[in-house]
């Protein structure tokens, strides 16, 4: 414990040095580090889809000196500081798993996510979808949605009954295709893609994590197609479906090697 304190300790003391002697960490604001910030979001997570244990160790580094960088602009604000940042969150999680640090009995995992929606809407007085990020992508944003209104009941008895909903909507598409009314075929995507989302999630799966596991999977086998395309002196563009299905067909058989 004590050298974790004393790891974050250091953090704090370079953080300050930086801010004071540093030209570039001078003139950061919170509104100049947000896209960086996003970013490192997103670097954090590609290490953890690569599932590489050196990299997701470092873009948790660059995500925490972010958070004690915020800190840092927050108390020279006068607003906050790094105590009231992990002070807040402290007092958050005893709050929200009265499971744990109370009396309070749950059953299961998912009780425990209704549990948690119940007491940030009573705790915060907002609605129950007022917490999902404005500026997440949409297949995320989805999810979060889906995942929310569950939360306080709104969702299928069983589930597989979204499955009827699924080719409801995916009907709802075909017609509106053989209209060719772009507007109402744009709407009808949209609203098989919510669908296809709270299936996925009804059933254990994050859509996002598919269909980025499904991207490069994609990637691979195009790459393979490519690479054996030129390797045999011919190019895609000359190339038949049918001759580059051949090689597309190649590809899959390294899907799991």
């Amino acid at each position: 414990m004590d050298e974790r304190l004393s790891a974050f300790g250091r953090l704090l003391d370079i953080m300050d040095e930086l801010r004071e002697k540093c030209p570039w960490d001078k003139n950061q604001t919170m509104e100049s580090l947000r896209n960086l910030t996003l970013e490192e979001a997103y670097e954090l997570a590609d290490a953890i889809t690569t599932n590489d244990p050196d990299e997701i160790k470092k873009e948790l580094g660059d995500i925490l000196l972010h958070i004690v960088f915020y800190a840092r602009i927050g108390s020279e604000m006068k607003s906050f500081d790094i105590k009231d940042v992990i002070d807040a969150i402290n007092e958050k999680l005893v709050y929200r798993h009265p499971h744990v640090f109370s009396d309070t009995k749950v059953a299961d995992e998912n009780e425990v996510k209704e549990n948690w929606e119940h007491l940030k809407i009573k705790e915060s007085k907002k609605t129950v979808l007022s917490g999902v990020p404005v500026s997440l992508p949409a297949l995320i944003k989805a999810n979060r949605i889906q995942d929310k209104v569950k939360g306080v009941g709104f969702d299928w008895e069983k589930k597989h009954q979204i499955w009827d909903k699924v080719m409801e909507e995916l009907q709802e598409l075909r017609d509106e295709i053989n209209k060719a009314d772009k507007k109402k075929i744009e709407s009808e995507f949209g609203d098989l893609f919510f669908s296809l989302v709270n299936a996925a999630r009804l059933y254990g799966i994050d859509p996002e994590t598919a269909l980025e596991k499904t991207n490069r999977k994609f990637t691979r086998r195009f790459n393979y197609l490519e690479s054996r395309t030129m390797a045999i002196g011919k190019s895609l563009k000359s190339m038949s479906l049918d001759e580059m299905n051949v090689i597309w067909e190649e590809a899959k058989g390294f899907d799991d090697a």
